[in-house]
């Protein structure tokens, strides 16, 4: 029983948290606490993460509280905001996901946790600027200002894609919306928006008015959010695509990976705010926290979420 007790240890070390959950029973006492551990776990390094904090009655509050900050509310006026207060916690987790996938050698999980953040980056650039990270309850009136095309539907002047101009629009007045559409606005065109307003401020070629409330910080907001539409464009983020017949075929090795971020950083170093990704700072992908922090304005370093779970769950293990 206690080598059983000791492989159990072991798996979750590796953050093998499902693994962990299957094989618990008649191994140790409190199986129901170290199953609904190991779920909130899982979802959390799977980025399944949506209403599973409230679930998890038996998960620690504070580890529970953690999580929810780094997922979107459920309600138009769902509180605290989580995500759209500040996308600071998501992005710790994000940047713990990565290592966590790298060290475990998962490396295409790995790369579509890369996917993910290179979507909503923008929105960490204009973080500072809004006051929040893009919650569409709380958009700035200037947004829609006389003469601005934001949200314009068909509007031949506005570089916005006619996808883009949708979810802008949608943006508008999703909160408003019941929940179940507040949800599928969230699953399908908040990433479009945050691309939207990234592309307002930096490289619109007709610009409107809808950028004009950002006032004196708006040559700095264009550089980082330049630099958020250039990091979803390089050769790291394009290995999320790279296959041949959709998605998970031809899982990138750990050296193409290493390959395609030094291309990417090379590519990235033409400012001062993309320069950041050259840094050494002990990552598995060197200088991808450095470069969130200088696109964000502020310090987002690697959460140790998933590893705390970890901790209290050897200690379940171990009772």
């Amino acid at each position: 029983m206690e080598s059983a007790r000791d492989l159990l240890v072991s798996l979750a070390q590796r953050y093998a948290f499902g693994d962990v959950g299957a094989l618990a029973s008649g191994v140790v006492d409190d199986v129901t606490g170290v199953e609904a551990l190991c779920e909130f776990g899982q979802r959390l390094l799977s980025l399944d993460a949506e209403d599973f904090a409230a679930e998890a009655r038996t998960v620690p509050g504070d580890l529970r509280r953690r999580a929810r900050a780094c997922t979107m509310p459920q309600t138009p006026r769902e509180q605290p905001r989580g995500a759209l207060e500040s996308l600071r916690p998501a992005y710790g987790l994000l940047l713990e996901v990565i290592a966590v996938r790298w060290h475990r050698r998962e490396l295409s999980p790995m790369v579509a946790a890369v996917h993910i953040a290179s979507e909503y980056l923008p929105l960490l650039a204009f973080e500072p600027v809004l006051g929040n990270a893009g919650d569409p309850a709380r958009w700035p009136a200037g947004l829609t200002a006389p003469g601005s095309r934001f949200g314009v539907i068909g509007d031949r002047e506005c570089d916005h894609t006619k996808a883009e101009q949708s979810a802008v629009n949608r943006t508008l007045r999703v909160a408003g919306e019941p929940a179940e559409g507040w949800r599928a606005y969230f699953d399908r065109q908040h990433s479009q928006v945050a691309g939207a307003l990234a592309t307002c401020v930096a490289d619109c070629r007709t610009p409107c008015t809808a950028m004009d409330w950002v006032g004196a910080a708006r040559d700095d907001l264009a550089l980082r959010s330049r630099v958020a539409l250039a990091f979803a464009d390089t050769p790291l983020v394009r290995l999320r695509h790279a296959a041949p017949v959709g998605h998970g075929f031809g899982v990138p090795s750990p050296e193409e990976v290493l390959e395609a971020w030094d291309r990417s950083r090379a590519i990235l170093a033409k400012n001062d705010v993309g320069g950041e990704a050259a840094r050494d700072d002990g990552f598995p992908l060197p200088g991808l926290p450095s470069l969130f922090s200088a696109v964000a304005s502020a310090p987002v370093a690697p959460t140790t979420l998933l590893a705390d779970i970890t901790a209290h769950l050897v200690k379940l293990l171990r009772r």
